[in-house]
């Protein structure tokens, strides 16, 4: 293959990829590695993104405005980055809204990053899954323009936008999205919402489930599971936020609105 090659399959590419690609291509000098990323730097052929991340410009693009594959930069920002929370949403196509935020989990120590109009999001994979073990529970791969992404599954999705809201864009955000799904494996939900040992966590994904019993064909075995590690008392729905009525089920305080589903009533 040619490098020529190698762009055309690697529309997004990290600076490690290309060195042991030109590898398998006798290039073996740094200096030379160097300067032909350079030299197509300077022809417009690729876009630098930070230091180690580039895409490629299609042919007759201008750099400053080609198209950008904002899901493919998000999954190479670091080696073990797994798409996300409402990333995870929007990349399976079940998120009422697109945003330019895109999150993204990681081991390392990465920085939010910007570039144009997007900005990209390090989160830590959930700590007590690293400490049983099991980062990558509910992760999968997919390809994307040839490419594989690790992204979350639906099920896990759905338990992580209910364990961190601030990364789902808000109640309405998060039911609309989740409400879009047809059918999801309730035992792989269950068993990873007890993974993550948060009670309140638990009692959320319950709520959610019971609200849409029927439609979602849960079953009281798994209602029953979560009850048993619902809070001892009453927690609110969301950190900070006051306010609410009582479901006494689910030791919850939950907004009127959301309880009411009020902006289902807005035309």
């Amino acid at each position: 293959m040619t490098l020529q090659g190698f762009f055309a399959t690697h529309p997004v590419f990290t600076h490690e990829e290309l060195v042991a690609f030109l590898r398998t291509d006798k290039v073996r000098s740094p200096k030379t590695r160097e300067a032909l990323l350079a030299y197509h730097q300077q022809r417009g052929r690729i876009l630098r993104v930070r230091r180690g991340l580039y895409c490629v410009v299609p042919p007759g693009a201008d750099p400053a405005t080609c198209p950008v594959d904002a899901y493919l930069l998000a999954a190479k920002m670091t080696d073990d980055a797994v798409l996300a929370y409402h990333t995870a949403l929007e990349f399976h196509g079940k998120a009422h809204s697109i945003f330019e935020e895109l999150q993204y989990l990681t081991s390392r120590a990465a920085r939010p990053l910007s570039f144009r109009s997007y900005r990209f999001r390090p989160v830590r994979f959930p700590k007590k899954l690293a400490v049983k073990d099991k980062p990558l529970f509910g992760v999968k791969e997919m390809d994307r323009a040839g490419l594989t992404v690790r992204v979350t599954t639906l099920e896990r999705a759905l338990v992580d936008v209910f364990d961190r809201p601030d990364l789902a864009g808000g109640w309405e955000e998060i039911w609309r999205s989740l409400e879009s799904i047809e059918f999801f494996d309730l035992d792989v939900v269950v068993e990873y919402a007890l993974l993550l040992d948060n009670s309140t966590t638990a009692a959320k994904v319950g709520f959610f489930l019971e609200q849409h019993k029927e439609r979602l064909m849960v079953d009281e075995h798994h209602l029953g599971r979560l009850r048993a590690r619902r809070p001892r008392e009453p927690h609110y729905l969301e950190r900070g936020h006051r306010g609410g009525r009582l479901v006494s089920n689910w030791n919850l305080i939950v907004p009127a609105e959301v309880l009411d589903r009020s902006w289902a009533d807005v035309a």
